[in-house]
């Protein structure tokens, strides 16, 4: 490794099933990464000062004294250390002044606080907020006024205005899925014969959530089984069914609550191929304008390591500007 792109910041994404370190270097630049399956809830033993260590113990051994900032739930209450949120309207000045210092055996970790949506019915995000940020670095445009789609596990929509995050909702679309999937009579057919991907059947269960209207899909989630029955979907295409009629939902009830029926612009950030599911299904609803924007977390940890002078902050390098239309 050259002195011209010699490292300068140590980054973790340390979720709930996953953890992801990168070792960058001026402006951003990713110059090695890390994986392993120990997100906070898979981290062996429980252990996260040692799994900690033993991720980037070579990376501090070799560059002592480098700065390590992290976000995700290993800030969270069943994580390592618990950061308090910071409330909306959060900035990233909110975030970088609850910034959390923890010793290590490998140096000073911060910990990046996630968000709290205090209103009558509290929502909270981890290490999503880091990517809302990171987003509005690579594309500064969408600082004024824009929803941010992060499909997953639990979908958020984040609402920023004037460069804060001012709201979201949590859609637990992935983890609903998971759960008939693997645990109910909807999933049972593909379970035994196996499914295999149908684009049709995705369509018409969007279609089907789409023209609840005011029912819902609650009362449509049984046609997974009764089109199966009546010989109208075969057990390899019944999972992508399912999959549409909850995808459907959580947009057709997201697009209902817009004021005016006005959405404003519209980015997606996450998995490129659940973006792109997410995109064809916006698109199926009538929504044209959708941009996907990749490598926003990175992004927004040297960002945040910038703003909380850990690092020297340089423009973000054009090549990872990455802004999909």
């Amino acid at each position: 490794m050259t002195e011209r792109c010699a490292p300068t910041l140590i980054a973790l994404d340390w979720g709930t099933s996953s953890l992801r370190a990168y070792l960058l270097g001026d402006g951003g630049q990713v110059l090695a990464t890390l994986h392993r399956p120990w997100g906070i809830q898979h981290t062996p033993d429980g252990d996260f000062a040692r799994a900690y260590a033993e991720l980037v113990g070579d990376w501090c051994q070799k560059w002592p004294g480098l700065p390590a900032l992290a976000c995700g739930m290993i800030g969270s209450r069943q994580g390592w250390r618990e950061v308090p949120y910071a409330r909306c309207p959060a900035t990233a000045n909110d975030l970088v002044d609850g910034l959390l210092a923890l010793d290590t055996a490998c140096g000073t970790l911060h910990l990046v606080p996630g968000v709290l949506d205090a209103s009558a019915l509290p929502n909270v995000i981890r290490g999503e907020e880091t990517q809302v940020f990171g987003a509005l670095q690579l594309a500064p445009e969408l600082c004024d006024n824009t929803l941010l789609v992060l499909p997953g596990t639990h979908s958020k929509w984040v609402t920023v205005r004037d460069g804060a995050i001012s709201h979201f909702a949590t859609h637990m679309t992935g983890e609903l899925f998971a759960v008939l999937r693997d645990h109910s009579i909807l999933g049972r057919p593909a379970r035994e014969q196996g499914s295999e991907r149908s684009d049709d059947a995705f369509y018409r269960g969007l279609d089907a959530a789409r023209d609840s209207a005011a029912e819902g899909v609650s009362a449509r989630l049984f046609s997974t089984r009764s089109l199966l029955l009546t010989g109208r979907l075969t057990a390899a295409e019944s999972l992508d069914y399912l999959s549409g009629l909850l995808i459907g939902e959580e947009l057709r009830s997201v697009l209902a609550g817009l004021v005016g029926g006005v959405c404003p612009p519209l980015v997606l950030i996450g998995d490129a191929q659940l973006c792109e599911r997410y995109r064809l299904a916006l698109l199926r609803f009538g929504v044209t304008s959708v941009r996907t924007l990749e490598n926003a977390g990175v992004a927004g940890l040297w960002h945040l390591a910038g703003a909380a002078g850990l690092v020297n902050v340089m423009p973000t390098p054009t090549s990872r500007n990455a802004l999909h239309v």
